[in-house]
């Protein structure tokens, strides 16, 4: 019975909006280029400070992703081609900048600074040749940026904690050079600074208007180009942010159907389950939907594959693109080497099965598929 609810919430999901008789397939991976965890040797300092960062899979296994990452990653979408020669593709959410410690630090914490992600990568020798890797797979149409903020990060909350004493975990991380813990790791940290854009009040929304400004300025500066989608961090925004997306050229709403929109300053909420496929914002743009998911790091227990088969079967029995949504973490091996051994033959399995259930399967990004939906 249950498993019959399931697939009727599947199909739901699915009816609203807009319709196709092709069998699309747009693969969403987020958080590319942020630092989250920065080495295995400061995992390990977390861990003899007896915080516990193996309570929170983002902070067990993400990071930048390595020359090795970016290699073994391509070769995966590369395994498989679609009806028209086409490899898979990632539409890969970027995270263009991150914290500049050195700079906060010698502000003595009173003033915010950043840096470019592709400063970041230079930092480390493991990272020397990634963007490198980043320019080949964009090269190859197998790895296409989009904007998924400019840090993945609360600017204001995390300013905040670093300068009460109160919060000694957060200064714990940003002397290890990160931010990212969470209240899985730890009840000291009692704010998610994860979300970049979870507050609606007034200063607020004028202080987002000049990251995402700075931001999608950053965005076209690394790749030479402009964003035409957005993703918000931990799917949470206000509609009042929208319009300075449009005015910069963004036309398309990644995320879940599920929208978290905040009423005050980040500590209350409410949901707007109406995101459907191809239907548009009260601001004008389209929102693109995910319906399938791959998540292996975050659940290794669950069968990832054939859930995203079930999910995939929904949407093309429905007339709708398949949308897999999958996050850096599953992908990442240097805090954890296992962590990537076990992930991506499971993803390379998903993806040959996809192509030999479905040999008229195309592979899309973001941008194509909203092109195409606008021009229907």
């Amino acid at each position: 019975m249950f498993n019959q609810i399931k697939k009727v919430g599947y199909c739901l999901i699915n009816t609203v909006g807009w319709h196709t008789n092709r069998k699309l397939l747009v693969i969403e991976s987020d958080d590319w280029g942020s630092i989250r965890m920065p080495s295995k040797e400061v995992y390990n300092k977390f861990l003899n400070a007896g915080i516990r960062v193996d309570n929170d899979p983002y902070c067990k296994y993400d990071s930048l992703a390595t020359n090795s990452d970016l290699v073994s990653l391509f070769e995966v979408l590369t395994s498989v081609k679609d009806k028209n020669g086409n490899y898979a593709k990632f539409t890969a959410n970027t995270i263009v900048a991150n914290p500049d410690f050195e700079k906060i630090k010698e502000s003595d914490y009173s003033q915010y600074y950043y840096e470019p992600f592709v400063n970041t990568l230079k930092k480390s020798v493991d990272h020397s040749e990634a963007f490198n890797m980043w320019k080949e797979g964009i090269r190859f149409g197998i790895f296409h940026p989009q904007f998924h903020g400019r840090e993945h990060l609360n600017v204001t909350k995390w300013m905040k904690a670093l300068r009460d004493n109160k919060n000694n975990h957060t200064k714990i991380a940003f002397r290890l050079g990160t931010f990212g813990l969470t209240h899985n790791v730890s009840h000291e940290i009692d704010s998610n600074y994860m979300g970049s854009f979870d507050s609606s009040l007034a200063e607020d929304i004028y202080k987002y208007r000049i990251i995402i400004n700075e931001g999608l300025d950053l965005f076209e500066k690394i790749f030479g180009y402009v964003s035409e989608s957005f993703i918000a961090t931990c799917y949470t925004w206000s509609p009042l942010i929208e319009p300075f997306f449009k005015e910069r050229g963004v036309k398309y709403l990644q995320g879940v159907i599920s929208q978290r929109v905040p009423l005050d300053y980040g500590i209350n909420f409410k949901y707007k389950n109406t995101n459907f496929q191809g239907t548009m914002s009260k601001s004008g743009l389209l929102y693109l939907m995910r319906n399938a998911f791959f998540e292996p790091a975050q659940h290794p227990n669950f069968d990832w594959i054939n859930d995203c088969l079930k999910r995939i079967t929904i949407a093309f029995k429905c007339h709708k693109p398949a949308t897999i949504s999958t996050h850096r973490l599953n992908f990442i091996g240097s805090i954890d080497e296992s962590n990537k051994r076990k992930n991506l033959p499971l993803f390379q399995n998903l993806l040959k099965e996809i192509v030999r259930k479905w040999p008229d399967i195309e592979f899309l990004t973001s941008n194509d598929l909203g092109k195409l939906i606008l021009n229907k």
